[in-house]
């Protein structure tokens, strides 16, 4: 099944309307008892989630009926939907409010993330921001772009390969256990600078525009990078598991390491891992 240009506008649409009626009217007015912990102080939900992805995933199901649907507060209750991603004819994959900390902190960096998945392959990904009102859109095979409310379309490019002391980029590390996270942590020092944002949306976001080198994601959900892996290969990037294997819609361990090509990512997988 190929998705055609029609079918990616109305699930961009659908993203940012579900932003419009759910997310942003809550946005520093949740009130008390409308965010909750799942496995972390930093590990949260609040109603936006919630709401966001019931009406995402009622609106998918209105036009896709039999497709599966694995989003990220549905996969709390039912970890089973996550075993359907290999086989499925068709799957969307919905991260409702990515950035959920930030979110619930009064922080403007979070997004509205999709990815569509074909037959275990990843064939679209979408990243919404809610606070810009743009789209960061990827399909297999025609590349990746920038949408802008006012229908202006602007290309996604990479970075040009650098030397690692020149590079920016994100190591999740908080996720990692020892000596990994140690080793990772003290070689970010390499690198030029780094970000965090503590909202995949927003680093792959970057990255894929170029404004930024590499990440690091040790814990993986499809949710949080199948829309952003996409994308950024459909920018020109290269995505691998840190054993160099391809990251798969169905993987949820083995990290990952996103580089602007193959060659920036074997000289990062050599020196963020030297002892």
């Amino acid at each position: 099944m190929r998705f055609d240009e029609r079918q990616v506008e109305w699930l961009a649409d659908l993203l940012r309307s579900a932003a419009i009626s759910e997310i942003m009217p809550r946005f520093r007015r949740l009130e008390e008892g409308a965010v909750r912990q799942k496995t972390s102080p930093t590990d949260l939900v609040t109603e936006a989630d919630v709401n966001a992805e019931r009406v995402i995933t009622k609106a998918l199901q209105e036009r896709y009926p039999g497709a599966l649907i694995v989003g990220e507060e549905a996969c709390a209750d039912e970890p089973s939907l996550l075993s359907g991603l290999g086989e499925a004819e068709l799957a969307f994959v919905v991260d409702p409010v990515d950035g959920t900390f930030n979110f619930a902190s009064g922080v403007p960096l979070f997004g509205v993330m999709l990815g569509v998945v074909v037959k275990g392959e990843t064939v679209a990904g979408i990243i919404h921001d809610p606070v810009g009102d743009d789209w960061l859109i990827g399909v297999k095979g025609a590349g990746s772009h920038i949408r802008s409310a006012d229908g202006t379309v602007s290309a996604a490019r990479v970075a040009e390969p650098v030397p690692v002391s020149r590079m920016t980029g994100s190591i999740s590390w908080q996720f990692m256990t020892e000596p990994e996270r140690f080793r990772l942590a003290r070689n970010h020092a390499k690198c030029l600078s780094h970000i965090g944002y503590r909202c995949a949306a927003h680093e792959y976001r970057l990255i894929a525009r170029g404004h930024a080198h590499f990440a690091v994601y040790a814990k993986l959900m499809p949710w949080d990078h199948l829309p952003g892996t996409l994308i950024h290969q459909e920018a020109g990037g290269h995505v691998a598991r840190f054993d160099g294997s391809a990251y798969r819609p169905f993987h949820t361990d083995g990290g990952l390491l996103v580089a602007p090509d193959s060659e920036s990512w074997q000289r990062l997988r050599e020196e963020l891992w030297a002892a």
